[in-house]
């Protein structure tokens, strides 16, 4: 059984969580393992910060596109940060090796439609093109856009359940902990142990 520290989490990592690993595993529940895509989404949060729903979009081959026009329900399964410590990280020989991961997930209700799909596409581009010295936008493709516009369907999730762990070093020992964030090689990693263990380095 985990330990009970890394089913605890806040609103504020979710949205961290989606915002910087945003391509998750979408499966339809029922249906053949082949069904199954990665697909970048995006959160939709409520005046708490708490995630409501989900937005994408995806190929009109896709065959979640025909499973979820039948008014499907989905899963979304989002990996974060995740890597292997070694016992040479913890400085202790002695110590058992582990692996340090972060993963969210999620089912809804989804819902495929046309009118989705312009806004999904603007949105996610936005989102990824953000932070670049010259962002580029959608426009730039001229008549392009509109043909490949039709070759894809935007849909919207409304979340349903919500489960994550985040097992970033919450039980290790002060000592052990400070060596694994100061031999570890994986950065990203290393951020988030950080972020999930500030209390316990005051």
């Amino acid at each position: 059984m985990l330990n009970p520290a890394f089913d605890r989490y806040r609103h504020e990592d979710i949205r961290r969580l989606i915002a910087e690993y945003p391509l998750a595993w979408v499966l339809c529940p029922g249906a053949p393992a082949a069904s199954a895509s990665l697909l970048p989404m995006l959160g939709t949060y409520d005046e708490d910060g708490a995630l409501t729903g989900l937005v994408g979009h995806m190929s009109r081959r896709n065959p979640l596109h025909a499973l979820f026009a039948q008014g499907g329900k989905a899963q979304f399964l989002f990996t974060g940060p995740q890597a292997y410590v070694s016992a040479e990280h913890a400085g202790r020989r002695k110590w058992g090796p582990t692996w340090n991961y972060a993963q969210a997930r999620i089912e809804a209700d989804v819902r495929v439609d046309e009118a989705l799909t312009a806004g999904a596409v603007a949105r996610l581009v936005a989102a990824c093109e953000e932070g670049r010295e010259k962002p580029w936008d959608v426009a730039e493709l001229e008549e392009r856009y509109a043909g490949m516009l039709g070759m894809i369907i935007g849909f919207e999730a409304r979340v349903t359940s919500l489960d994550a762990t985040f097992k970033l070093g919450q039980d290790e020992s002060p000592e052990v902990l400070e060596t694994i964030l100061a031999s570890h090689p994986d950065a990203d990693l290393r951020n988030w142990m950080e972020a999930f263990n500030r209390d316990r380095r005051k």
